[in-house]
C-alpha cells in the first residue's frame, strides 16, 4: 500500500484570507490633541514628571486673583474678631466675688472722682464770686498745701475711718499679704494709713526681714494694726468682700479684727523729701 506524499489540495471555493493592513502608529489626532509626542532618542518620562509638567508653572486667571484676595480679606477679619473676643473674655471665666470686688473697686472711685470734680466747681465758682481774689487764692493754697501734707506723711492727720487688728499666731502671713491690704484700703478711699507707728505714704514698700515684716526697711512685729482714715462705710465693706482681704488672712489662720473708733488720729510723721530728679514744669 502506497503513501501519496503531496499535501492535500485544498477544497475548491474556499476564500483566502483579507489582507491586514499594518497598525498605524497612534498620533496627536489619535490622542484628541493631549500630550506633545516624545522626541526621538528623548528619555522616557516618568508619570511624576508629566504631573509636574502639567501643575507648574500655575496658570492663574484674573477671576482667581480676585477670588483669592477676597477670600484673604474674609480670613484676615475672622482672625480679628476671633482675638478681640478672646480678649474681651478675660472677665467671664473670673469667679463671682472677683466680679463683685471689681465692680465694687470701680463705683469707688468714680464717686471719688465725682466728688473731685465737683469740689473743683467749687472752688473755682468762690474764686469767681470773691470780691477778694487774692485772699481766697491764698486761702485754697494753704488748704491744698495741707491736703497734700496728709498725703505724703509730713503733717499729723485725724478724722474718721477704721482701725484693722491682725493676729498671725502661727507666723504664715507675709509681707505680700500686707501689702495686698494696703492696696485694697487704697482703693476703697482711704486717705492716711499708719501701720505699728510707720507713716505709709505712696513710696512705701513692704518687705520680709528675717523672720518678720519691714515697712519701709523698720521691722514690725504682731498684731499688725493699720489705723486707717476714710469713709468706714467704703473701707470696711472692701476688706469683707468674698475673696477678699479678710479671708485670705483668714485661710492662713490669722485672726481679723475690725472696729470703727468715733476718730482715728495718724500722728506718725515723715521727713519731707527732697526729689533728686523731678523739677516743676512751671518754672
Amino acid at each position: 500500500m502506497s503513501t501519496n506524499d503531496n499535501p492535500p489540495e485544498e477544497p475548491m471555493g474556499s476564500e483566502l484570507p483579507p489582507h491586514e493592513e499594518p497598525a498605524r502608529p497612534a498620533g496627536p489626532a489619535a490622542a484628541g490633541g493631549g500630550a506633545q509626542p516624545e522626541k526621538p532618542g528623548a528619555p522616557a518620562r516618568s508619570g511624576r514628571q508629566r504631573l509636574v509638567e502639567a501643575v507648574w508653572p500655575p496658570r492663574v486667571s484674573r477671576a482667581q486673583l480676585i477670588v483669592a484676595l477676597l477670600l484673604f480679606v474674609l480670613g484676615l477679619g475672622l482672625a480679628i474678631q476671633v482675638r478681640s473676643n478672646s480678649d474681651s473674655s478675660a472677665l467671664r471665666g473670673a469667679r463671682q466675688e472677683d466680679l463683685v470686688r471689681i465692680l465694687d473697686e470701680l463705683d469707688g472711685r468714680t464717686k471719688r472722682l465725682e466728688d473731685e470734680k465737683q469740689r473743683l466747681e467749687d472752688q473755682r465758682k468762690e474764686l469767681e464770686s470773691s470780691s477778694n481774689q487774692a485772699e481766697e487764692a491764698r486761702r485754697q493754697t494753704v488748704e491744698k498745701e495741707r491736703q497734700l501734707g496728709i498725703l505724703a506723711g509730713t503733717v499729723a492727720a485725724q478724722g474718721p475711718g477704721i482701725v484693722l487688728k491682725i493676729t498671725d499666731p502661727t507666723g504664715q502671713v507675709q509681707s505680700d499679704q500686707l501689702l495686698d491690704t494696703l492696696q485694697e484700703l487704697r482703693a476703697a478711699g482711704a486717705e492716711a494709713i499708719q501701720v505699728n507707728g510707720v507713716r505709709v505714704v505712696a513710696s512705701s514698700f513692704f518687705s520680709d526681714e528675717g523672720g518678720g515684716i519691714g515697712i519701709d526697711g523698720k521691722k514690725i512685729t504682731q498684731p499688725y494694726e493699720f489705723k486707717v482714715i476714710g469713709k468706714p462705710q467704703d473701707l470696711e465693706p472692701a476688706l469683707n468682700i468674698p475673696g477678699g482681704v479678710v479671708q485670705t488672712l483668714e485661710k492662713e489662720q490669722a485672726t481679723v479684727a475690725v472696729t470703727r473708733p468715733a476718730k482715728i488720729v495718724v500722728d506718725a510723721l515723715r521727713a519731707a523729701k527732697q526729689p533728686d530728679y523731678a523739677r516743676s514744669s512751671s518754672s
